[in-house]
């Protein structure tokens, strides 16, 4: 589930994938159980009884509906920890967000409907770019997929206090081992996450996000933020181009379906050819194929193998992000991948073996 994380494992993969792809990446523990029995015990009311859908419904409303401000945290329980500072506000059907980097190098994000652009102070450089599938703060889903409920199960925990407001605490419990189970703390007026927990197979809290201050209602100015986004006077401005397309036309499928994960959208990342221009081969380009399952979310990075560069296969996990990259076995073995997603190694190990080239 890609519920508030705007950085950490996040972040840390981006890098990781750009490793991977070269030009194409150009682009609390235990105790967590302990505090959400805890949540149950705060008060004896019980949130009200909605089905999976109706409560990602309600947060997603929630998090379009308010302005707000706020400092957000996201720590896993090997350490790692970020922090941001959000704006949100809405301004009539628009969107308008910016999010600066309190933790790493400095960095500040600004979002209006799609259109995002990144600003790296220390190398003078800002990357626009669109999304489809956003990974700002909250990346709940548009139109929650209806057969969600077929994959996960909510049942109500109770009441809690999250960065003083009342909150309804849910658990969504998933009936296989192929997604996480989550914990969620959403504001009892608006519905707002303000709180998240991923928990693995084994209760175990594998990344946890929530905001430690937060003013709803605030009075941020839609005009402010979008001159801020629009200034971009000495920085270098850099467009990250895809175009899109779809499996078939480029060659890959998946021999098995992985259970509940259907494809959202396929994007080529075109290849600069020594002149400058864009190859005309389609095999000289990266595609990216992304999957869902209304919750948890995975990304297949397929670009041509290079001996030169020496790869070797690898994994990573980082909270509750985990990767794989390794070359395709025989008949597609002129071809790399990368598998990136906020899901169990399992999940991305199951997408890897089913991929294959149909030509």
């Amino acid at each position: 589930m890609t519920v508030p994380m705007p950085f950490s494992a996040r972040a840390f993969v981006l890098v990781f994938a750009a490793f991977c792809l070269a030009q194409a990446a150009t682009a609390q523990t235990r105790s967590g159980t302990a505090n959400a029995k805890s949540a149950a015990t705060a008060q004896t009311d019980e949130p009200p009884a909605m089905s999976v859908t109706e409560w990602l419904q309600r947060m997603h409303t929630g998090a379009r509906q308010r302005n707000y401000v706020g400092t957000f945290v996201v720590s896993a329980p090997g350490g790692d920890l970020s922090s941001a500072r959000i704006w949100h506000v809405r301004d009539g059907e628009h969107q308008i967000e910016r999010i600066e980097a309190l933790t790493g190098p400095p960095r500040s994000t600004f979002r209006r409907n799609r259109n995002v652009m990144t600003f790296l102070p220390e190398a003078k450089v800002v990357k626009v770019e669109k999304r489809e599938n956003l990974d700002l703060f909250p990346n709940l889903p548009d139109k929650p997929d209806s057969s969600i409920g077929d994959f996960y199960d909510v049942r109500a925990i109770g009441k809690d206090r999250v960065a003083g407001f009342d909150a309804d605490v849910v658990q969504l419990v998933p009936h296989d081992g192929l997604r996480f189970g989550y914990r969620i703390w959403s504001e009892r007026r608006s519905g707002l996450v303000v709180k998240l927990q991923t928990v693995d197979s084994d209760s175990r809290v594998v990344e946890q996000s929530a905001f430690s201050e937060l003013q709803l209602d605030a009075l941020v100015k839609a005009q402010a933020l979008a001159q801020m986004m629009s200034n971009t006077a000495g920085y270098r401005v850099e467009k990250l181009e895809l175009e899109r397309s779809n499996a078939q036309d480029e060659g890959w499928t998946l021999r098995t379906p992985v259970a509940g994960f259907k494809p959202r959208s396929f994007f080529r990342r075109p290849t600069t050819g020594d002149d400058g221009g864009k190859a005309k081969q389609q095999d000289a380009a990266t595609v990216q194929w992304t999957f869902s399952d209304g919750l948890a979310s995975v990304s297949l990075f397929i670009e041509r193998y290079d001996p030169a560069r020496s790869p070797r296969d690898g994994v990573l996990t980082i909270g509750a992000t985990n990767a794989i990259r390794r070359r395709l076995p025989e008949p597609a073995s002129d071809w790399w991948l990368t598998a990136v997603g906020e899901v169990p190694q399992q999940t991305l190990n199951a997408f890897a073996q089913s991929l294959a080239r149909t030509r």
